[in-house]
């Protein structure tokens, strides 16, 4: 019989073939690399069987999806772990997370973080042996027996909650079996690297009124050195971590008094509005226009939008005159009735209408981390109405506009076209409209990209972009959203060429994503160095002596003329200690000036990664600075 392969290819196989009898086939190397297969779109396990024209892709630890049935793989040698030294604990579910994956178990008697030695001890054991590790299948009421007879309530629970008729798929690897849809690695010896790395609390289902579960953290790499490379990266993660830097550098603070409602401090706030203001320099630059939209609107505008059904536990409402309110989880709706309160003709369109907008989304409070997970945000919104021509361009003129705010901070991204989801509102038409719309300007501006099935808004799909820092790690900030639902909900207008009405589209899209977010993550990424321009403080003149504080001031009042945010360290400490404390403070320009500094009219510049630079006239460092600022240079 005949398959196809992932280039076009088509391969003549043996009747009823596996997967890897299929990769033997092609290569010898590339069975022995294999992890799972592809067949017809959907991952299924080496030992699957091949039917006449079948698609056909061997996945190895180089695709995302091989790594993820590697990690997988290794939840299950865990779990078999936790059952050979814990007999009497349960297990629940276990699957891959980023960078690694997760196990919660119900203990008789609690472990702790010492205890994670000997279950990698165990799991050393389980992948030396080197079991197989085989898929069978079983209709519900065997599935559900099977459970039972194991004394798994958790897995029972699972599989009661399946339809009925439906086939279970059970996973064995020596004496151990777990419910899985799978698939897996041919056998636990595949498994080279791997390490628990912590434990935490987590509710059975995420729900809490249920029992509180241990979840034990793990992760794994197809080679050594790549752990270490990610432990490694680990370590100097915690050195950026923004909520201790921010602290340190006295940027934000979270209260006890608002749990996830961050408070910029001083400092913050610099940072915070030379982002904001150079926010709304690219978007006067391109055709912006700037609102402010109320942050609380009535039940009907959320009904209406569809926010009221598909994002009710996300959103805080209230009563305002007996009427139901809900305080804006986004902007949209805002802008929409904006763009409606006044008549439109073509000859408007596109309006490109943005808004920094304070939104509130309801997040539990075990969720809360620091800026990255908050209840309140400003979001850099924008939205663009149009005629459904001028989509392809629109969508490039923001690509482009992302492409630019990223490169400029050093940020590497790539990016990813997510599809429908299954809670979604509109019709197949307009889906596939909008779809083939954002992968038409992603394909004309040659842009890579990969498709991210069903991970799409409720009310279209959209354009991701993903940030990789200087540490190596990613974050998903840009998002470019096509929605052609809420024009038809809201019945927004326009007067065409033609004469008659017309139903605009709608753009929904951000490029910091949250402006709170993104700072975390500047944060972390610049390890609070920021670039002169952003730096809360950008120089501190350290006057020697009492003798040259005149000097200094008068500096200073020159500086701040300018626009430089620059202090005076007056205080009556030694100049080493001074510099110290300014070094501390991450700024860009310290400048120490002593007795011949003041009667020369100079500067002793140290640069906050390269120490004495020599000395300069005033002038010549303003000029300096001020080229730093207006060029946004890094450094």
């Amino acid at each position: 019989m005949f398959i196809t392969l992932k280039n076009g290819d088509k391969m003549e196989i043996a009747e009823n073939a596996t997967c890897m009898q299929a990769a033997l086939a092609i290569s010898e190397g590339l069975a022995r690399n294999a992890v799972c297969a592809k067949v017809n779109g959907e991952e299924v396990d080496l030992s699957h069987s091949l039917n006449e024209g079948d698609m056909l892709e061997i996945v190895t630890l180089k695709d995302k999806e091989g790594l993820k049935v590697y990690r997988h793989t290794c939840a299950h040698v865990l779990a078999q772990a936790l059952k050979t030294v814990y007999p009497t604990c349960k297990l629940s579910i276990g699957p891959v997370i980023d960078n690694g994956f997760y196990y919660d178990v119900d203990f008789v008697t609690p472990i702790t973080q010492a205890d994670l030695a000997k279950i990698e001890v165990e799991m050393q054991k389980i992948i030396k042996s080197n079991l197989p590790i085989e898929r069978f299948t079983l209709p519900k009421d065997e599935a559900i027996a099977l459970m039972k007879g194991f004394s798994e309530n958790y897995k029972v629970e699972l599989i009661e909650d399946l339809p009925e008729g439906e086939t279970i798929s059970f996973y064995k690897q020596g004496n151990f079996t777990d419910l899985c849809r799978g698939p897996h690695l041919p056998s636990t010896g595949k498994i080279k690297a791997f390490k628990l790395t912590s434990i935490a609390g987590a509710y059975w289902r995420g729900d809490e009124h249920n029992k509180m579960l241990t979840r034990i953290y793990g992760t794994a790499f197809a080679k050594k050195d790549e752990m270490e490379a990610y432990f490694t990266m680990l370590e100097e993660a915690k050195k950026r971590d923004h909520t201790k830097l921010g602290k340190e550098l006295k940027l934000f603070a979270i209260m006890n008094e608002g749990k996830g409602l961050p408070f910029f401090l001083p400092n913050g706030m610099k940072l915070k509005n030379a982002l904001i203001d150079y926010w709304r320099q690219i978007h006067t630059r391109d055709g912006y226009v700037e609102v402010n939209t109320p942050i609380m609107l009535n039940r009907t505008l959320w009904e209406t939008s569809g926010h009221w059904f598909h994002y009710r536990d996300n959103m805080y409402t209230t009563k305002v005159d007996e009427e139901d309110f809900a305080i804006k989880p986004m902007n949209c709706p805002g802008s929409i009735l904006v763009y409606k309160n006044e008549p439109h003709s073509y000859k408007d369109l596109p309006i490109r209408m943005g808004e920094l907008g304070l939104v509130h989304r309801h997040e539990k409070s075990g969720q809360l981390h620091g800026l990255f997970r908050v209840r309140c945000f400003t979001q850099d919104d924008a939205h663009i109405f149009m005629t459904p021509e001028q989509i392809k361009d629109e969508i490039k003129g923001v690509v482009r506009l992302i492409n630019e705010v990223y490169t400029l901070f050093g940020f590497k991204y790539h990016v990813e076209l997510s599809t429908r989801p299954e809670n979604s509102m509109g019709s197949d038409e307009d889906w596939n409209n909008a779809t083939d719309a954002l992968k038409s300007a992603l394909d004309d501006l040659g842009l890579p990209y990969v498709v991210n099935e069903g991970d799409g808004a409720f009310y279209g799909p959209k354009i991701d972009f993903h940030l990789e820092d200087s540490i190596g790690r990613t974050w998903q900030c840009g998002t470019i959203q096509l929605d052609f639902q809420l024009p038809q909900r809201f019945e927004m207008e326009y007067v065409g060429e033609d004469g008659g009405k017309h139903r605009p589209i709608m753009v929904h899209r951000v490029v910091f994503g949250s402006i709170e977010r993104f700072i975390g993550i500047l944060i972390e990424h610049f390890a609070g160095k920021f670039p002169v321009w952003l730096s809360p403080v950008q120089a501190k003149i350290l006057p020697i002596t009492d003798r040259q504080e005149a000097y200094a001031k008068e500096l200073c009042a020159k500086m701040k003329e300018k626009g430089i945010r620059v202090e005076v360290d007056d205080r009556n400490e030694k100049i080493g200690y001074k510099i110290r404390e300014a070094q501390m403070e991450k700024v860009p320009y310290m400048l120490v000036v002593g007795e011949k500094e003041a009667e020369a009219g100079l500067v002793a510049v140290r640069r906050r990664d390269k120490g004495d630079t020599g000395a300069v006239s005033a002038d010549d460092f303003i000029a300096t600075v001020l080229s730093d600022i207006s060029e946004k240079t890094v450094f």
